[in-house]
């Protein structure tokens, strides 16, 4: 999402003494049924994020379970080898290496020139905080498969070019080292679905509400603008497509406790700063204010089951694939 100002991925934030809006730092702008009804959506959507992680994470569950129980395969459990493994056989896990490393060095090069561009303070909006977040993803990707191509053959005495066979249900490899991940691996996974829904709400909101709709009409883009609402997005698909990650639906929880993150450092910062909304429908003072952090917390779902749905075809035609390919040799 980018602000409807100036800048979309920065600039000056207005002071609303200057402007005549209501003062964010009165304790009449938070005292009434608008704010009330506002934190008691963000306050739902952080406790069913929480009962969902503790009831379906991997690592929540094995603190609760006996050994036997643990090494049975769950939603929640991550596996330390579909942290670097390619979706199907045919790709190397070099290629998705390399992949990941471009697309770090890339989204590394956008987000330093947005930075360089509009000053540190454009990590008042949400566009860079989900783009910042992406990078990192990358970042760590990258780290997991050097360590595969460089480890990964090795702890399961396989070549890395003709790691075990395909799995007829998932179309991809069957899994053969069995180990399951430490924080690291689960931090990454947490991040990949993260980002997911993070991705897809920061560009979808972008280009369907805050373009056609909220922005001055004499408001021009620019390639940088352009760049931080798609290269993101992009990059990240082409990620899902590559990888040997799962994607279970209850990890919508970590996007949902993402954006309600973000929430809380605005309603802070309004509370000892009154500065103009990074987006309209963030401003309190609206009767409609309800309607909109009810609608804007509705729309995560779509925007994370659109990526579990491209999730879940690559899977179903990578095992028709294999289908297929089975088939042909018997």
């Amino acid at each position: 999402m980018a602000p409807p100002v100036t800048s979309v991925t920065g600039g000056d934030v207005t002071d609303y003494s200057d402007t005549g809006e209501e003062d964010t730092t009165q304790q009449t702008y938070w005292v009434n049924w608008r704010f009330f009804l506002c934190a008691l959506w963000i306050l739902i959507a952080v406790v069913v994020s929480l009962v969902s992680i503790c009831k379906n994470e991997g690592f929540c569950k094995s603190r609760n379970m006996s050994k036997e129980v643990c090494q049975q395969e769950t939603a929640g459990t991550v596996y330390m080898e579909d942290t670097w493994k390619s979706s199907c056989k045919c790709v190397h896990p070099g290629f998705l290496l390399c992949y990941r490393l471009i697309a770090f060095c890339v989204l590394l090069t956008l987000i330093t020139s947005d930075i360089i561009a509009n000053s540190p303070s454009v990590f008042y909006f949400y566009t860079e905080w989900t783009f910042t977040l992406v990078t990192i993803y990358f970042g760590l990707a990258s780290l997991m498969s050097v360590y595969g191509c460089c480890h990964g053959s090795e702890a399961m005495g396989n070549g890395v070019a003709d790691i075990g066979s395909s799995d007829p249900e998932r179309g991809t490899y069957i899994r053969q080292d069995g180990r399951t991940a430490g924080f690291w691996g689960y931090t990454f996974q947490i991040l990949y679905q993260t980002c997911a829904g993070a991705v897809t709400l920061t560009d979808a909101v972008f280009w369907l509400v805050i373009y056609p709709f909220l922005l001055e009409k004499d408001f021009k883009l620019n390639l940088l603008i352009i760049c931080m609402h798609t290269v993101n997005a992009g990059c990240f698909l082409g990620d899902l497509i590559f990888n040997n990650l799962q994607f279970p639906f209850f990890r919508i929880a970590y996007f949902l406790l993402w954006t309600c993150i973000f929430v809380f450092f605005q309603w802070i910062f309004h509370t000892r700063l009154s500065k103009e909304w990074p987006y309209p429908f963030l401003d309190i003072s609206s009767d409609y204010a309800p309607l909109w952090y009810l609608g804007v917390g509705l729309l995560h779902l779509p925007c994370f089951g659109t990526m579990a749905l491209i999730a879940k075809t690559k899977q179903c035609c990578l095992s028709r694939t294999h289908s297929s390919y089975s088939s042909a040799m018997g």
